[in-house]
């Protein structure tokens, strides 16, 4: 059965937005991580709508209770695993609202999380239904923040990963992970699979890497325990409901690395934060990134293909929001490219609201190549020995959300078809 596995696209996508929400203080930030046959499709779709879907969501909720109504519509009656899970996530953030939780987090917290719940929640239903986009055994993961001044908002679903830099009394670099890898191997996350009849165990050959299963097939083996998409187990514990939590930035506070498991799988957070630390100019912090995982993806699994790598770099000592991205990128028909993408978004290089970043492994149209062709001229000079493996879909991986798609299996009267034939 496992000779059958399909190879893994790489797919990720980034996404910035300046002035998010028609504030001028405000950014969005968002990496996020494809899976499955259509994870490329599925990861373009997320970042193109989920911030918009924040944005309208914001402004609701800033204006009343009429957000949240959606959500708890299916309270009464059977619910998959995913709506009881945001249910729960709204009947608790209803309850949190009592004078101390109050005073440790401001009112924009509650606000913010009201609204990633109700975004994260409409964007899954949307790819439901989506008509040119399966999501079936496809999905992403997504790592999202609004800074609003010293306010620091995230919410995340998969196993993409937010890690701050930050200064301590002696003046040292130190890291911080601001988010809880969801992996099926955490006790709740594992608890809710199991109550849902979905399996966690992990293959022989990879013990480190749980993944979760449907009831009576081996498939399709995801490494994450909530995501966007993946519908075929949204009955059996898989839910998109975001981790969303609360941080308040000092002057100790330097910068913010949003990155995909590829960087996480090789990098530790400190080896992250003093990479971008040491990086001569904060422009091609994201870009230093990106190329150390790719050599210690070479050097630690020399006969891997190297995993998708996605990062954005939010520096924060300064009111201009200085802002760097990269990713390495798929040499594919639809979009070639050169070995990796890099997009520097300072002030005035992004523009409101709708400056974007895009990662070409998300299979864009040709239209914006002209425009880029000379910027990506330059990129060339990058590693062009590593085109061919960078561009390859064969081989063996070790990315974590390597999927089996569930097989039809022929019944008797059909293989005496065949027979006959």
């Amino acid at each position: 059965m496992w000779k059958d596995l399909l190879p893994p696209l790489i797919a990720s996508a980034y996404h910035i937005l300046q002035n998010f929400c028609s504030r001028q203080d405000t950014i969005f930030c968002g990496v996020f991580d494809g899976h499955g046959p259509y994870g490329h499709m599925v990861a373009k779709r997320v970042r193109d709508s989920l911030p918009l879907k924040l944005n309208v969501h914001w402004e609701q909720s800033a204006s009343g209770e009429e957000v949240l109504k959606e959500i708890s519509v299916n309270t009464a009656g059977s619910m998959n695993s995913e709506e009881a899970a945001f249910a729960s996530a709204d009947d608790e953030s209803r309850v949190s609202v009592d004078a101390e939780e109050t005073e440790k987090h401001p009112e924009i917290f509650q606000t913010l999380k009201d609204s990633f719940l109700k975004a994260f929640k409409v964007m899954d239903r949307e790819l439901k239904t989506h008509q040119s986009i399966d999501c079936f055994c496809s999905g992403t993961t997504a790592v999202t923040l609004v800074k609003q001044g010293h306010d620091l908002i995230i919410g995340n679903v998969g196993d993409s990963r937010a890690v701050l830099g930050t200064r301590e009394k002696d003046n040292s670099l130190v890291a911080i992970q601001l988010t809880v890898d969801l992996k099926p191997n955490l006790p709740a996350e594992e608890e809710r699979i199991r109550k849902c009849k979905g399996r966690v165990f992990a293959l022989q050959d990879e013990p480190e890497v749980a993944r979760v299963w449907l009831p009576n097939n081996d498939s399709p083996g995801l490494a994450m325990a909530r995501a966007f998409g993946d519908f075929c187990l949204k009955d059996f514990g898989l839910i998109s409901v975001p981790e969303v939590s609360y941080r308040r930035l000092t002057e100790k506070d330097e910068f913010v690395v949003l990155a995909t498991d590829g960087i996480w799988d090789v990098l530790s957070n400190k080896e992250v934060v003093d990479i971008v630390a040491a990086a001569p100019r904060r422009a091609s912090a994201a870009r230093a990134l990106v190329e150390s995982a790719v050599r210690s993806w070479r050097y630690k699994y020399p006969t891997s293909k190297v995993d998708d790598c996605a990062v954005v770099c939010l520096f924060l000592d300064s009111d201009s929001h200085k802002v760097c991205s990269a990713s390495n990128v798929i040499k594919s028909k639809e979009q070639p490219s050169s070995g990796i993408q890099v997009h520097n978004g300072d002030n005035g290089d992004v523009p409101a609201p709708t400056g974007l970043a895009r990662s070409g492994t998300c299979r864009e149209n040709n239209e914006d190549n002209n425009n880029n062709h000379n910027h990506n001229h330059k990129e060339e000079e990058i590693d062009t020995d590593a085109e061919i493996e960078w561009s390859a879909l064969e081989g063996v991986s070790r990315v974590n959300t390597l999927l089996n798609l569930p097989r039809f299996e022929p019944d008797n009267k059909d293989k005496g078809m065949r027979k006959h034939k």
